[in-house]
């Protein structure tokens, strides 16, 4: 006897197509899985043979291969579990084949014929509706990330038997009521808001810049400032994810395996590593070359705290994957590449004490302690920061103040304003916001008065600014004249520009 079941693979954030073919024939008994499979599916072997057991069936004692086809693409993951169940009891008769056609079937068995949920659920029905399958039958637990995919019909199953009961007619599943984006949108609720930041009106103003324009920020200043609790309110600041962003970034997440309860991420991501977190632990890698913290941020917020403690290795290796908005992860077994598309937001103390030009306390570093610490940041990754603010500690009488300051929803109203602006000048031209301006786009993007060009030179001279850093001040300042309803670039814009660059010639110059 020989069944058929479709199922799904994964390759990086991308699925492929698999057919698991089950044969029985006679002979000694024996359980043999080929195609290519890795470590946990040649283990599916020993979770089917129990869950068979418990669910109440009998397990053919007969020469049964399972083939995983193509056999020349590795399959990776416990996904296969319930195809494979599936498949034998079609060959023993319990099953018509007819009812699994057409049916992409995942799922991981318990020993006990419970259905555990998988890694991947999301891109792995993506690719399987781009082949012509609108029929799924998966886990419940992962019901939720694809229950907003159009046209999908989603059987969510729990046990074993409840797969064969629904395949046999005896017990239909009735498929998931699909949820609208806007739905789940309007059910998120907001942790952090800028109303509850007291003072930093100057920060706040670079915040909103750098949110405005996608631009990465770098906060300098005491302990108990506010600069992580003001990095926690920057994703309330961003424009809301579209449909296609959410998909995205839900994808890498379920790549990962780290999908919310919730389903469809809907808020962007924000993601906080330790400053203890190793190479592949930020960029990505592993034996299967899994998307790291700057893919999970992807359409996102990546906030590294206490800058200069990261390793310096740990840090360099955010150069490419900031400018190029990607990372290529290889290994000898795996190559993925992963999207990392996000802003950087991070915080450092001006000092190894944190009181470096404090008004209330006396820093006692040397000279050497202080140079030492600030160049833990290397030259090259400090360009690549847009903007650095100085961030102050706040009065005692401030912090007292019972009164609320402005709430994130409006700081976002004009941030969506600056971004409507953005998308309307650079339309299908695949740039998404001022930061990714090009060395082809920038010129055309970025046209200056001569005053306004003539104290951007003098200032890049001055401070001997870099060219990358030159090329930041313009994105920044083109950025500014959005938020303010400018076309033209002035002065203004270049001097309060120039202003978040201070710390190369106060610090580093």
């Amino acid at each position: 006897m020989l069944a058929f079941v479709s199922s799904c693979g994964l390759a990086g954030i991308e699925g492929f197509g698999v057919a698991v073919e089950v044969n029985l024939a006679h002979g000694m008994p024996l359980f043999e899985i080929v195609g290519l499979p890795d470590a946990s599916v040649k283990e599916s072997r020993e979770r089917v043979r129990a869950a068979l057991k418990n669910s109440g069936f009998q397990f053919p004692a007969e020469r049964m291969t399972v083939n995983l086809a193509p056999a020349d693409l590795k399959k990776e993951g416990p996904a296969f579990d319930l195809p494979i169940a599936l498949g034998i009891l079609a060959c023993m008769g319990l099953i018509e084949q007819s009812a699994l056609e057409g049916v992409c079937v995942l799922g991981e068995l318990s020993l006990n014929g419970a259905v555990r949920p998988v890694r991947g659920a999301l891109p792995m029905v993506i690719s399987a509706m781009e082949q012509g399958v609108k029929r799924f039958l998966l886990p419940r637990d992962n019901a939720g990330e694809v229950s907003c995919i159009e046209g999908a019909e989603i059987w969510p199953v729990t046990t074993l038997c409840g797969a064969v009961r629904h395949l046999t007619g005896e017990l239909p599943i009735e498929p998931i009521a699909p949820v609208a984006y806007q739905t789940l949108i309007s059910r998120r609720q907001i942790a952090e808001d800028f109303c509850h930041v007291k003072g930093q009106s100057k920060a706040k103003r670079a915040l909103e810049i750098a949110a405005a324009g996608g631009h990465n920020v770098l906060m300098i200043g005491p302990p108990g400032s506010g600069k992580t609790l003001m990095a926690r309110c920057m994703p309330t600041i961003l424009p809301d994810m579209t449909f296609e962003e959410a998909l995205e970034a839900t994808r890498i997440h379920s790549v990962a395996g780290s999908v919310p309860l919730t389903g469809l991420l809907t808020e962007r991501p924000f993601r906080s590593p330790h400053h203890t977190a190793s190479h592949a632990s930020l960029v990505g890698g592993g034996l299967n070359a899994l998307p790291g913290e700057i893919s999970k941020a992807h359409n996102g917020v990546l906030f590294l705290d206490e800058l200069p403690e990261y390793r310096r290795d740990v840090l360099e290796a955010l150069r490419q994957p900031m400018e190029d908005g990607f990372v290529t992860i290889t290994r000898v077994s795996a190559q993925s590449t992963y999207p990392s598309r996000f802003v950087l937001v991070c915080s450092m103390n001006p000092c190894p004490c944190g009181n470096l030009g404090s008004r209330t306390k006396q820093c006692r570093c040397t000279p050497n302690e202080i140079r030492r610490y600030l160049n833990r940041i290397s030259g090259p990754l400090l360009d690549r920061i847009d903007m650095h603010i100085e961030v102050e500690s706040i009065p005692a009488e401030k912090l007292s103040d019972t009164s609320l300051s402005e709430p994130s929803a409006s700081i976002r109203k004009r941030v969506e304003a600056a971004r409507e602006v953005q998308r309307a000048r650079y339309g299908d031209s695949g740039i998404h916001c001022n930061a990714e301006l090009n060395a082809r786009t920038l010129a055309g993007a970025c046209k200056l008065t001569p005053s306004a060009q003539a104290l951007l030179t003098a200032s890049t001279e001055g401070m001997k600014l870099s060219n990358r850093a030159y090329t930041r001040i313009l994105k920044v300042a083109r950025t500014i004249c959005d938020l303010d309803g400018v076309e033209l670039i002035g002065e203004d814009q270049i001097a309060e520009a120039v202003q978040y660059r201070t710390l190369d010639r106060k610090y580093w110059g």
